[in-house]
């Protein structure tokens, strides 16, 4: 594969990625619909509405940002539009990341040579990716400092799964995790915590060796939770579940777009580098796709265990001053009510509880998700 070349941001740039599902409106079951719902879309905006490896998914895009107020517009303008198509094609948006009753097995993988190349090399992991995730990116000036934020940023992973907790059940059956998407990832080869890499040159020379060894096709089969993103010069943090609603979805990305920033702040500054250890990693990971945000998590520093609401707390005044600079201290501060309230996952939980219906979870929280009136 050669060498990668970092493209290098001078300013903390915005890029958000939203996984949406496509359902019914008569059954609330997943649609294999991407293809004709991709015809009714306007030229102008075609690029930013992607199809994934399940037809039954519409990835919508933002263009670069600079504030996660520029960043609302834009997935605004683009949501109100993919609404108004779907609607023609009787289809509802699902804001979650996994379907509480659709099967795998009956999705349809999207017919493109990349896909058809996956499916073959993953086999049945590749069957299973019916899931749906919220990425953000977020702008950095060298491939080096990419690498080191992706390495200071992985103990903060567990809380951003802890808040955007969505995926409780599958294929009909409650899992008893808040995020069952979370582990279908981990099944992937290359999914789940990245490994631990010093400098840009260790992850050039790692990725051409995956590549060149034949244990992944692309660059792009790296699907870590934190990765660096050649191509747009960002950290790309793909820990997240598919949020329940816009809103939620504002709130991480200013969570992560302040985080990025303020460690790539004190990199410059000269901060030690605090060792945390990678099971301490792993077992807050589990913590948080077990319990979402009722989980207790270890802290790094103090080894103390804290309920997910202490850690909002703390990281929020951490990066107050940060957000204030960035311009997106409300969105910031909404993480807290996020820590605060119930999750996706429990209102989905709660939803089945009160209806016994599982279809009536899908209609009315894609009812919830709307940015227009229902039809």
């Amino acid at each position: 594969m050669g060498k990668l070349e970092f493209r290098s941001n001078d300013r903390p740039t915005l890029g958000i990625e939203l996984e949406l599902a496509l359902v019914d409106q008569n059954t609330m079951a997943l649609s294999s619909a991407i293809q004709p719902l991709l015809e009714l879309l306007p030229d102008n905006l075609r690029a930013a509405y992607k199809p994934e490896l399940m037809q039954c998914c519409v990835e919508v895009n933002t263009g670069v940002c600079h504030t996660v107020a520029e960043a609302e517009a834009d997935l605004t303008q683009k949501l109100l539009r993919l609404e108004q198509a779907s609607d023609q094609l009787d289809l509802r948006l699902w804001w979650g990341a996994t379907h509480p009753f659709s099967y795998c097995h009956q999705q349809q993988i999207t017919p493109d040579p990349r896909y058809q190349d996956l499916v073959e090399l993953l086999q049945e992991m590749a069957r299973r990716l019916v899931t749906f995730g919220l990425h953000v990116h977020v702008g950095v000036d060298s491939g080096d400092k990419a690498v080191m934020i992706c390495d200071r940023v992985m103990q903060h992973l567990p809380v951003l799964l802890a808040l955007s907790g969505s995926s409780p059940f599958w294929e009909n059956r409650n899992t008893g995790l808040d995020s069952f998407r979370s582990k279908i990832m981990e099944g992937l080869p290359t999914a789940g915590l990245p490994t631990l890499m010093r400098n840009w040159s260790e992850y050039v020379w790692l990725v051409n060796h995956l590549v060149d060894t034949g244990f992944i096709n692309t660059i792009r089969e790296i699907w870590w939770d934190v990765r660096p993103h050649h191509k747009f010069g960002t950290v790309e943090l793909r820990v997240c579940d598919m949020p329940s609603r816009l809103r939620e979805t504002l709130a991480l990305a200013a969570l992560i777009q302040c985080l990025v920033q303020t460690l790539s702040d004190e990199i410059d500054e000269g901060a030690y580098q605090h060792d945390c250890h990678p099971m301490m990693v792993r077992q807050n990971k589990w913590r948080a796709c077990r319990f979402g945000n009722q989980a207790k998590l270890v802290n790094s520093y103090s080894f103390d265990v804290q309920p997910v609401p202490k850690v909002t707390e703390d990281l929020i005044g951490r990066l107050a001053s940060r957000a204030t600079d960035l311009g997106c201290l409300d969105y910031l501060e909404h993480v807290q009510v996020m820590a605060e309230t119930p999750n996706s996952a429990a209102r989905q939980r709660a939803l089945l509880l009160e209806t016994g219906d599982v279809r009536e979870v899908v209609r009315q929280l894609t009812i919830e998700s709307r940015l227009s009136p229902a039809p």
